[in-house]
């Protein structure tokens, strides 16, 4: 059979208008734009990334080198491959102020650069001057250019004098902007920039400090970035050399934007996933009132496949326009505010209209319609024509014919199939699909028990009429508790889990500091230096433990053999330069999981000591050969031993550790952690930065607090999806007072004929919806807490424990939200008239 009858019986419906479709319209609509959105300014975000990789890596490549500087021979092979070279130097240290005696520090990273810094762009600084000149000094004085929170933090003014190590700067400007301030990561402390020949006598560049040495190139015109990036990867990668180049020059910044729009990707799918509990009770109530039409039809010898397949284009063509509509909205806006999002971003953007995104969400926004509007589709089936006049779809039953069955199976696998291959995250979005669907079911058992509780309930309201009216109406069949604890429900729960994951995180970090964190981080110690560190702390009272370890930089570079990255892909462990350190005795805390250790008095050939949990991630055993290069040089031995390593404490923890004689001969610094009273630590730096100005400092406290501001952007983004999810639930919410209008003026007009004033009917429209929306939100906020802890128990691995003012927010918003839409369509109701009303219903 064809479908052109059913296409143009459906065109006949579609000519009724929109009536009953524009929650439905709105729904779809705002959980596909919000996906849209999302998609368009991640879209936009990589665009400028790509357009200006250049400008962000400071060159069209860059090579980095840990611990060292270029060799001759690698200087050779830059200059002959590239018309100029550039060389930067990164390290931490601590920047000093001398006040009348009174010494104030502040942690920095040092940024120290040649002349020809920056090849691409220009630094722009305060007041404005060419960089070369500011870095020149004055004074016989080299200069200095530091961000402006640093200058506050030190009370300085440009003209005034600072120390880093032993070597004193003359402040000349502040620095605005940082050309390839993108490139450089995340960093505990604000920038500053030297010219690199004023440390040479600085003390801060000693063989084995944390230093690392990036040669950005200015290339020829048309260079093959491909073949030239294997080319030195080819001859250098054993020596420890990193390549990125121009076509990604923010490498870290590219993958947080991709993983953090892949996350919003999937709370707007838990948006449009509320939405679609709104599209399905709008088709569902839309077929209710087609009963008549439905059974008119098949009494005039329609099929069953023409009705459903005539009200199937139906919706099909409303889905498209609603689909439609949110592709415009969540497209167009980011477009629209484009520079006022740019203005914001730390990083370039190009907004435009991408069809990558607007694809994705388009596909998302049909599946969802298919899925939620299959099973009341499916329904128009059982209506016959000897039910003519009769509420069919009411009393019918539960679950749909096999197909209509394995036809949503088969949809609600590919969405999310495609939903894993959109994101890249495919346990994540397994998470959220499973997440979601286990909400959808609890909700649904929730608002059944719902009208069970109510309907026994109702009984015990005796003497209180407009309370038993509200639990007698909740209970009935035509009344939307389905609908409201779906949507206000699901709605709900993602802000509720959202909140329980935010402050669990935020406590895990800030909550348990004073008992399992140090007081500081001291780093780039020198081996002479170590015996008068100890003496001074532990001397102290106040100093409870101090850990202190050699500390080495090395790259893996081969697992068994192969390529490290071949063997791990993308693990942290082997995405850039881990640290490395050595031990003869079994460290104190440390414990072995599998293996044996070598012990103190061993003097054999290289062994390695795994991180247990980072090696099972590898999927690294007992025996496998680890290559590592540290300083150029490298250095296989097998893994000999699994230990814990417990990186969540902020103390000292090594992935790889080796025996002394494999690296104390290497140059090398150490470094120390310190757990000390609070009130304490002013004078621990004090006296140790005083007696040894090359080692550096830093304060958990303070890099805590960065963390925590990284956090609290994370949070306000999720927090944005959690709420437009929530204002589709509200849109649902209105659809389902909409709906029940009419049943409400009907009641209204048999309460008034029986003698209740309007304010008793108020009262029970109003406690129907409160007690509606306190039920939504109790059963959100127990699924939000059951999210909330396995997210921060498997997923974060930190401690649980309930946020009560954001779980008491919930259920008062649940109450507030059903309170406002119930009454926004109570009025009417009240308004007419008992004859009219009981007499159009003869």
């Amino acid at each position: 059979m064809s479908w052109a009858l059913p296409w143009r019986l459906a065109r006949r419906e579609l000519r009724g208008g929109l009536r009953g479709f524009r929650i439905f319209l709105a729904c779809l609509a705002l959980g596909v734009a919000a996906i849209a959105a999302v998609g368009t300014v991640r879209a936009s975000i990589e665009a400028g990334l790509a357009r200006e990789g250049a400008a962000l890596l400071g060159g069209d490549a860059e090579m980095d080198f840990t611990y060292r500087f270029a060799t001759e021979a690698e200087k050779a092979w830059m200059a002959e491959n590239a018309l100029a070279v550039s060389e930067v130097v990164d390290f931490r240290s601590m920047a000093l102020v001398d006040r009348d005696g009174i010494p104030e520090r502040a942690l920095t990273q040092v940024k120290a650069v040649d002349g020809a810094y920056p090849l691409i762009g220009a630094a722009l600084l305060e007041p404005e001057m060419p960089l070369r000149e500011a870095l020149e000094g004055r004074d016989g004085l080299p200069g200095a250019v530091m961000e402006r929170v640093l200058i506050d933090r030190l009370g300085l003014t440009p003209g005034e004098t600072f120390r880093l190590g032993t070597q004193d700067f003359v402040l000349m400007a502040a620095l605005a902007r940082e050309p390839d301030n993108a490139s450089a990561g995340f960093g505990l402390g604000p920038r500053t920039l030297v010219a690199t020949p004023a440390l040479a006598n600085a003390g801060l560049l000693s063989p084995g400090s944390l230093y690392s040495t990036k040669y950005r190139l200015d290339l020829p015109e048309g260079t093959d970035l491909e073949a030239l990036s294997r080319a030195a990867e080819a001859q250098f990668r054993d020596a420890g050399m990193r390549w990125r180049d121009s076509r990604n020059g923010a490498p870290g910044v590219s993958r947080f934007v991709e993983r953090m729009g892949a996350f919003l990707v999937l709370v707007g799918l838990s948006g449009l996933a509320v939405g679609g509990v709104g599209v399905s009770a709008a088709v569902r109530a839309y077929l209710a009132g087609k009963t008549n039409v439905i059974a008119t039809l098949r009494t005039l010898g329609a099929e069953r496949r023409v009705i459903f397949r005539t009200y199937f284009l139906q919706i099909g063509a409303l889905s498209l326009v609603g689909i439609v509509l949110g592709l415009a909205l969540g497209g167009m806006i980011p477009v629209l505010l484009g520079p006022l999002i740019e203005a914001e971003l730390p990083v370039p953007s190009e907004f435009a209209l991408y069809p990558e995104p607007l694809a994705e969400a388009a596909i998302y926004g049909l599946l969802t319609a298919f899925l939620f509007t299959l099973w009341p589709l499916a329904r128009t089936e059982e209506v016959r024509a000897a039910t003519l006049f009769r509420d069919a779809l009411a009393g019918a039953r539960l679950l749909p014919a096999p197909r209509y069955l394995a036809a949503t199976a088969l949809g609600l696998a590919l969405l999310v199939g495609l939903a894993a291959w959109f994101s890249g995250t495919l346990w994540l979005t397994l998470w959220t699909g499973g997440g979601l669907a286990g909400a959808l079911v609890v909700l649904a058992a929730a608002a059944w028990g719902i009208r069970r509780i109510a309907g026994r309930s109702a009984r015990l309201a005796r003497g209180r009429a407009p309370l038993r009216w509200a639990l007698a109406a909740i209970s009935g069949p035509r009344e939307a508790a389905a609908s409201v604890v779906l949507s206000l429900g699901l709605g709900l729960s993602v802000l509720a889990a959202v909140g329980q994951i935010d402050g669990n995180l935020r406590n895990a970090i800030t909550g348990d500091l004073p008992d399992v964190a140090p007081s500081y981080f001291f780093v780039d110690i020198q081996k002479d230096q170590m015996e008068g560190f100890n003496r001074r702390l532990q001397s102290d009272l106040s100093v409870h433990r101090v850990d202190s370890a050699p500390m080495l930089r090395g790259v893996i570079t081969q697992i068994n053999g192969r390529p490290a990255r071949e063997v791990g892909g993308d693990h942290w462990v082997v995405r850039g330069d881990r640290g490395v350190t050595y031990a003869g005795a079994l460290p104190a805390r440390t414990r072995i999981t599998a293996g044996t250790w070598w012990g103190e008095d061993y003097n054999g050939p290289p062994q390695i000591s795994f991180a247990a949990e980072e090696g099972a991630e590898l999927g690294l055993k007992l025996g496998d050969e680890i290559t590592v290069n540290i300083l150029g040089r490298d250095i296989t031995a097998p893994i000999t031993s699994f230990r814990e390593v417990d990186f969540s404490t902020a103390g000292i923890g090594f992935v790889l550790t080796m025996n002394p004689g494999a690296l104390e001969g290497a140059p090398h610094t150490f470094i120390s952690t310190v757990y000390a009273d609070e009130e304490a630590e002013a004078a621990i730096l004090r006296d140790l930065a005083g007696a040894y100005p090359n080692i550096t400092a830093i304060r958990v406290r303070d890099a805590i607090d960065r963390v925590s501001d990284v956090l609290a952007s994370l949070a306000a983004a999720t927090s944005w999806g959690a709420a437009a999810t929530l204002l589709t639930g509200f849109l649902v919410l209105i659809g389902a007072a909409a709906a029940g209008e009419g049943a409400r003026t009907y009641e209204a007009a048999v309460l008034k004929t029986l003698g209740a004033t309007r304010g008793r009917i108020l009262a029970s429209f109003a406690l129907r919806s409160a007690l509606l929306g306190l039920a939504a939100g109790l059963v959100a906020l127990g699924a939000g807490i059951a999210g909330g802890w396995a997210v921060s128990i498997f997923i974060m691995e930190t401690k649980f424990a309930v946020i009560w003012p954001s779980a008491l927010g919930i259920i008062g918003g649940g109450v507030l939200t059903t309170l406002a839409a119930g009454l926004l369509f109570a009025w009417r109701p009240l308004g007419a008239r008992p004859a009219r009303v009981l007499r159009a219903r003869e």
